[in-house]
């Protein structure tokens, strides 16, 4: 009876295998083409340079449009990505020149002159396909008139040519640029009709450059030479500091400790309330209020956690590059639903430690806490965005994909994992027996309570990352591309490493004054750091040229998101170092 269910899931997980994965690359090593063989080019979309999250289609502008318009296949990731692959009238052949070939004569209308003026005053650029090479070019410019010209403002020009410079390696593509003729393009300031018969070029020439090597251009023109060894400077220069910083932390940290445990093992019956952190020892494992919340938070901290360094590994690697057409997506849904049942291991054996019953609840909880929130966000910015007709938006289709995904694999990973968990749950191995009424807590100045705890907790490990955050805003919200995964990933354990110790130094602080509620304030405390990366990013948006509501939302909307990933990772680790502590403070206790 039971094998019928697990054939079913294990032919969803390879349907979700096949659908998530990275497509096929269409273009391996050994294609290569004979002269006259036409190159596949596909238009993907337009979009303005200062709002990286507002693209459309491509023929959502009047250009030259084939007839039918052929939409390509695309996987889950490309969709999510914005991507939109079309076919044109283009037509370009391997090694063939083509000189002003005619793409097409049209009479632009009123309003579709007034299209193309709206897109060069928010400097629009397009983006095509050549042999899965991405390149861009710009729709035409804004010349500033002359003082001569009576001031009546700017000009704007449409380009109606478009020359394509191919470079090419024996028999294969190596590189393509594109870019508009600014001496023929047609004058579209006034909002007249206008006959435009827009042509286009094909240049080819050799290269040296080898066909695996094709992709490194992008990386290269992305961060100057210069910039670069400044920016290896800087991040060793930190990382430097940091590890002497943390080794100066935990030589205090052991000396301190040590000395306490000296002193405390020698304090007789009259000086009971001088002792701290030992007077509530009997506390310090009480289950905290709304365990089911807290063990969800630590089963989705530990999967989120397992999914970034998996990502980041896979970039290390090379498994994950630059312009890898809907790779990061792929990876990033098809890790999310593997690594569910991850969550509900660590949400279920840890509630199991303390209660025999309602560890389903934490299991559900782990189910929805960042999920929920999550889509929630999504369905605002998909209506946001389907209100301006972007790409940005996702289609039924891939919501219904995405729905069919959690229902069908997340939640039966999720439950497996949750039984996985009670079944081959743990002790959970007391030091000392817990006292059936908590001990009452003495009031605590303001510098000892939880929101400015949380200020240090947050601020140190988010020194350790300010340099490295700068760099993947600009890479996620602007044109830079981040070519050096090792480094974020150094970067990433650093912070896990300054989080663990700095929040072990704020526990100790705590349970010291005899105050044994640890549990979730070391849970905020950790997740505090992300809540300077979210305040961050806010500085970073007003700093850029990003402007508008949906690029506004669109950029609040995703940060929250990631912040709030980063929250439940960092959380999860603080509340587990946090544990050893006191766990090593209690077995000392015991041993007295």
């Amino acid at each position: 009876m039971t094998q019928v269910p697990q054939a079913l899931h294990l032919l969803l997980l390879c349907a979700a295998l096949a659908l998530l994965g990275p497509p096929v690359a269409a273009y391996p090593a050994d294609r290569g083409y004979n002269v006259g063989d036409p190159v596949p080019l596909f238009v993907n979309k337009v979009g303005s340079l200062n709002n990286p999250s507002e693209t459309y289609e491509y023929y959502d502008l009047p250009f030259c449009r084939p007839d039918p318009i052929i939409r390509k296949k695309e996987s889950l990731g490309e969709v999510l990505n914005g991507d939109r692959l079309s076919n044109t009238l283009y037509h370009l052949k391997f090694r063939e020149h083509k000189i002003g070939e005619t793409l097409c004569q049209k009479k632009l209308s009123i309003d579709e002159v007034a299209k193309f003026k709206q897109a060069i005053i928010g400097e629009f650029y397009f983006q095509m396909y050549l042999d899965d090479l991405p390149f861009w070019g710009f729709i035409g410019r804004a010349e500033e008139e002359s003082w001569a010209g009576g001031g009546k403002g700017p000009n704007y020009y449409l380009f109606k040519h478009v020359q394509f410079d191919v470079l090419y390696n024996g028999n294969q593509i190596i590189e393509i640029n594109a870019f508009g003729d600014p001496n023929l393009a047609v004058d579209i300031t006034d909002n007249v009709g206008v006959d435009v018969k827009f042509t286009y070029s094909v240049i080819w020439n050799t290269t040296s450059a080898h066909f695996e090597n094709r992709m490194g251009r992008y990386s290269r023109t992305s961060l100057l030479p210069v910039y670069q060894k400044v920016h290896w400077f800087s991040f060793v220069n930190s990382i430097v500091i940091i590890f002497l910083l943390m080794g100066l932390l935990t030589v205090l940290y052991m000396r301190h400790l040590k000395s306490d445990l000296k002193r405390f093992s020698t304090v007789t019956h009259e000086d009971d309330k001088e002792v701290g952190w030992r007077y509530i020892h009997g506390d310090a494992f009480r289950q905290p209020p709304n365990s089911p919340l807290f063990f969800a938070v630590l089963g989705t901290g530990t999967q989120l956690l397992i999914l970034v360094c998996t990502l980041l590994f896979l970039a290390c690697i090379g498994t994950l590059y630059p312009y890898n057409r809907g790779g990061l997506p792929n990876h990033l849904v098809l890790l999310y639903v593997l690594s569910s049942i991850i969550a509900g291991y660590s949400a279920s054996s840890f509630h199991a430690q303390f209660a025999q019953n309602g560890w389903e609840k934490s299991v559900i909880l782990s189910g929805l806490l960042y999920t929920g929130p999550v889509f929630v966000t999504a369905s605002i910015l998909n209506i946001i965005g389907l209100s301006y007709g972007a790409t940005a938006a996702l289609p039924l289709g891939s919501i219904a994909v995405i729905i069919i995904l959690f229902i069908f694999l997340v939640t039966p990973l999720l439950a497996l994992g949750g039984v996985l968990g009670y079944r081959f749950r743990s002790e959970f191995q007391v030091p000392s027996t817990t006292k059936r009424h908590p001990r009452e807590i003495q009031w605590l100045a303001w510098y000892r309570r939880t929101p400015c705890l949380m200020f240090i907790g947050g601020l140190v490990p988010f020194g350790a990352v300010v340099l490295q955050l700068h760099q993947l805003y600009a890479s996620m919200w602007g044109y830079k591309i981040y070519t050096l995964p090792s480094m974020l990933f150094v970067t990433f354990i650093t912070v896990i490493l300054i989080t663990a110790l700095v929040n072990i130094g704020l526990t100790y602080i705590q349970i010291s004054v005899e105050d044994h509620e640890w549990w979730w304030r070391s849970v905020l405390c950790g997740g505090s750091p992300a809540i300077f990366m979210f305040l961050y990013s806010i500085y970073f948006y007003v700093r850029s040229s990003m402007s508008g509501l949906m690029q506004l939302s669109f950029f609040i909307g995703y940060n929250a998101c990631m912040c709030y990933a980063f929250f439940l990772i960092l959380g999860a680790i603080s509340f587990r170092a946090s544990l050893l502590l006191v766990r090593h403070i209690d077995h000392a206790v015991k041993r007295e």
